[in-house]
């Protein structure tokens, strides 16, 4: 992950080449399955279960060529949900789920196979305490921004103004088992770098140095052992903030905790919020380090907070229009929130949880952006340095990875629930 729009060198492997396995970002088909807040969600359930007229409900439901009311679909793994259609059966509300929506915006879905077009199940039988994801963002021209973001939570895989990457997970298998790695490529790593390189070392690499290019994202490979040594503590320092403190690192020099910045930095309610509606306005005031909600106000709030662009976009101004902005979610499935529609359906006023979220969310910024110089020095040394490149990849037999490793894993031992209660095979 970094924040500059690099050069990568013309022989940098891809991160395809080194995480052969991806998948494509969720398509949910309609916005209203996911949302900012879980009681919304649960609200807009209700609604659908209510709708006892036939066209009445379709309307609500939003069909669309991949589902209607009457698609008959299996569970996504892990989630146990009825598999009736949904024209004969409604049923209690899933507990809705925490997704990462984007780059930086932990929101919620509902996990009903039902419900959405193209859910990815390889992704939702692979996610786990153990796992993490690699959400490749795309790149807007003269715009910064990582080339991408890590998570702990299973990600939808949208990039706001850039077309959509892919996803990676780093392990194949759920428990933390076989890593999605090209075959062979750490044992090449530790031969070359003289130590043992372990997947989330990789994946840390990788967080820090990955960069846009034309072909698609590029990750330069050192040669170096203190350059890598380097790349691998600020990669794991990358991993535990865009997590939120979910990923703690490698034993007892893990950053440990959640993310918060220094006494006297870390960010308050100064103004309260409406007590009455939702705030119609976000700004920003550079002298007081300010962030302005309508009448609220909230500060300190640092300029690198502020000025983070990920996916082509304003972090924090993307966090606000998905919560506040006439039309919120509609881009998350394609569908204006129309007045009666599913989707217009939010809170009334702001949360409380909202705000606490907004306060992490700002330290988590601000914390990375204080990191953009080193990210910038490393790729400076690294570029200057001793490199594996792909064609040294290529003669020792690592690159190209085989087929099979592009292809998800056979897991055996999830069972499933298929179409009308029918079990599937795996």
């Amino acid at each position: 992950m970094t924040a500059k729009q690099g050069a990568p060198g013309r022989d940098a492997p891809r991160l395809s080449d080194l995480m052969p396995w991806s998948v494509a970002p969720l398509r949910l088909g309609r916005s209203w399955v996911m949302g900012p807040d879980p009681a919304t969600l649960r609200a807009r359930w209700q609604a659908l279960a209510d709708a006892a007229d036939p066209a009445a409900r379709e309307r609500l439901f939003r069909p669309s060529r991949a589902r209607t009311l009457h698609s008959a679909v299996g569970q996504l793994p892990g989630r146990a949900t009825p598999t009736a259609r949904l024209s004969r059966e409604v049923g209690p509300c899933p507990e809705p789920v925490r997704v990462l929506h984007g780059p930086f915006d932990r929101q919620w879905l509902l996990p009903d196979h039902r419900l959405i077009d193209a859910a990815r199940p390889e992704l939702w039988r692979v996610a786990d305490e153990h796992q993490l994801f690699l959400v490749e963002l795309g790149q807007v021209p003269q715009t910064p921004g990582p080339a991408v973001v890590p998570s702990a939570l299973l990600p939808d895989g949208r990039s706001p103004a850039g077309r959509p990457g892919r996803i990676h997970p780093l392990h194949r298998r759920p428990g933390g088992a076989e890593p999605n790695l090209a075959p062979g490529l750490t044992d090449l790593l530790a031969r070359r770098l003289d130590r043992p390189v372990r997947p989330a070392e990789l994946l840390a690499w990788i967080v820090a140095t990955a960069e846009h290019s034309p072909a698609g994202t590029a990750v330069p490979l050192t040669a170096d052992p203190a350059l890598w040594d380097r790349g691998t503590a600020l990669g794991g320092r990358l991993l535990w903030l865009c997590t939120w403190g979910a990923h703690q690192g490698d034993g007892p020099n893990g950053p440990g905790g959640r993310p918060r910045l220094p006494g006297g930095r870390r960010p308050y309610v100064r103004a309260a919020l409406p007590a009455h509606g939702l705030p119609e306005t976000l700004a920003y005031d550079p002298d007081e380090q300010a962030l302005l909600l309508g009448s609220g106000r909230i500060s300190p709030v640092p300029a690198g907070a502020w000025e983070f662009h990920a996916g082509g976009v304003r972090v924090l101004e993307e966090w606000f229009a998905q919560r506040c902005a006439a039309g919120a979610n509609g881009a998350a499935g394609g569908e204006s929130a129309e007045a009666g529609s599913l989707a217009a359906l939010r809170p009334a006023a702001w949360p409380q949880e909202w705000t606490s979220e907004l306060l992490e969310l700002v330290t988590v910024l601000a914390l990375l952006a204080e990191l953009t110089p080193q990210m910038a020095q490393l790729a400076r040394a690294v570029a200057a340095g001793p490199r594996i490149g792909a064609a040294e990849l290529r003669s020792a037999g690592v690159l190209p990875a085989p087929a099979a490793a592009a292809r998800p894993a056979s897991v055996l031992d999830h069972r499933e629930e298929g179409p009308n209660g029918q079990f599937a095979l795996l």
